[in-house]
């Protein structure tokens, strides 16, 4: 089916959002120079969040009983003390999927 003018431009639009996005940084006057941004939840963007837990949906714990929160640009690893001898091998589990994922852990 071809799109229409007006799913056209949103199509376009979303394509858009993606791609040659670059960052730069305001310290104290100063502007550094731009820098290419290959990864990430735009902050603050109406598609960021969304496109976070899409792109997460995937992202699942090993073992029965521990749970994965996700919300906007954030994921939570639940593990009741029950499971505490399952922890490492859920922690080792995320980043393998961050770094699959072009994604950076803070494991704090």
């Amino acid at each position: 089916m071809p799109l229409n003018t007006t799913r056209r431009s949103v199509v376009n639009w979303i394509q858009d959002f993606f791609r040659s996005r670059n960052h730069c940084t305001i310290f104290q006057g100063e502007v550094s120079e731009l820098a290419d941004i290959f990864a990430s939840v735009v902050q603050g963007s109406g598609l960021g969040p969304a496109t976070y837990v899409v792109n997460a949906a995937d992202l699942r714990p090993i073992h029965p009983g521990n749970e994965l929160v996700k919300y906007a640009d954030d994921t939570y690893l639940i593990i009741p003390a029950v499971n505490n001898h399952t922890s490492e091998e859920e922690v080792h589990h995320v980043q393998g999927w961050a770094d699959e994922n072009n994604l950076r852990l803070n494991a704090n």
